[in-house]
């Protein structure tokens, strides 16, 4: 099996960049096959002969994606491949992390697919899989030092490029901002690439003096009431000057846009986010949100699908992409998929796309936004 290009890879870089047309796109959602029943098997294991695939989620407070959406879409891709799965959630405990691939492995699982809590915990797992000879995908984060035998997210820097250039859109016309950073989680490596990212970008507004570099500080498990917190002493510490905040999620923007509030700051101050939640939407409708990024992640679970059910079979499935580890230094086979900046002017195509629904997005109050914007 031969998975069509989605990045080149570039000499010197963790990552290629290059547009996936819509041709891969489909061949991704197409080329799964079926393999036999299809029963979500989380209270036992496969049948023996029926490909039998595992996935750890992270947690459902760091972002509402990994129950609301890539919950769903693996669900459906493994129903669609005929293979038995489960599908689980370690809700931020490193211990239960641990604890769920071990009953995992226990049950017999093919393929263990995992999006880590931090690197260290992520290893372990994967150094145990790899052990009893099982395969293992390192699923929307890398998990540093691990080995893992394939990656599948988005080009992580590329969505910290579009937070920066965002920003930098939002504060046109807006002499010497003085911006704070709001990073995710010093453990997770796409927090890291997020914000090589968006610095490419503000790094040389800041070396020029056309911005002004201001707090920048790592929340620690993406957490957001501690985002909240750390941004109201920045707040403080700078006399509630920012002009700018780049946060980089929803759920950080929107513990940013409380705080903004209650200093009576919200829709004044440009404010960065991630995932389009629909929180994070329906504050872009409010004009509290400068911006999100979408990431699809239909076709990120569909990739990641078709690599475990392939590699369930026996298979060893070709990318044309690699990331390179930067602990081990190893390249690790990869598919990466294109982010798209999300404002005001656009939100109707992450609607199209089915990531949210149009009923939930403009419920009650958002409705009048939504018919001025043309959201439906």
């Amino acid at each position: 099996m031969h998975f069509l290009r989605t990045h080149s890879p570039k000499a010197g870089r963790s990552f290629g960049r290059a547009a996936m047309g819509t041709a891969a796109a489909a061949a991704l959602a197409l080329t799964l096959t079926a393999c036999g029943g299809g029963d979500d098997d989380a209270d036992g294991g496969g049948d023996g002969d029926t490909p039998f695939i595992g996935v750890i989620l992270p947690d459902s407070a760091s972002s509402d994606r990994w129950e609301t959406a890539d919950r769903k879409y693996l669900e459906a891709a493994f129903e669609a491949a005929g293979v038995d799965y489960d599908i689980q959630n370690a809700q931020g405990s490193r211990e239960d992390f641990q604890t769920i691939a071990d009953q995992m492995l226990t049950k017999g699982v093919n393929v263990l697919v995992t999006v880590n809590l931090d690197s260290g915990t992520g290893a372990t797992v994967i150094e145990k899989a790899r052990s009893q000879g099982v395969a293992t995908i390192d699923y929307d984060r890398l998990t540093e030092g691990g080995g893992a035998d394939y990656y599948v997210s988005f080009d992580n820097e590329q969505v910290g490029v579009l937070q920066g250039q965002g920003l930098v859109d939002c504060l046109e016309g807006v002499e010497n901002p003085l911006i704070a950073e709001l990073n995710g989680s010093p453990t997770d490596n796409n927090a890291t690439l997020f914000k090589n990212g968006y610095d490419s970008v503000l790094d040389p507004l800041y070396e020029d003096g056309t911005f002004t570099k201001g707090p920048d500080e790592w929340v620690p498990d993406w957490d957001n009431a501690q985002g909240g917190t750390l941004f109201e002493q920045m707040l403080t510490d700078t006399g509630t000057e920012i002009d700018g905040v780049l946060a980089a999620n929803d759920g950080l923007a929107h513990a940013v846009i409380t705080v903004l509030e209650r200093n009576s700051l919200n829709g004044t101050v440009p404010v960065t986010g991630q995932d389009a939640t629909v929180q994070g939407l329906q504050n872009i409708l409010l004009g509290d949100q400068c911006m999100t990024v979408y990431k699809a992640v239909e076709k990120e679970a569909n990739a990641a699908a078709e690599l475990a059910v392939a590699l369930a079979n026996g298979e060893k499935p070709e990318t044309d992409a690699s990331v390179v580890d930067p602990v081990s230094g190893d390249e690790v086979a990869s598919v990466l998929l294109d982010p798209v900046a999300v404002t005001a002017h656009n939100i109707q195509a992450v609607v199209d796309d089915g990531y949210v629904d149009a009923a939930e997005l403009c419920a009650d109050d958002f409705a009048a936004l939504c018919d001025e914007h043309g959201i439906g």
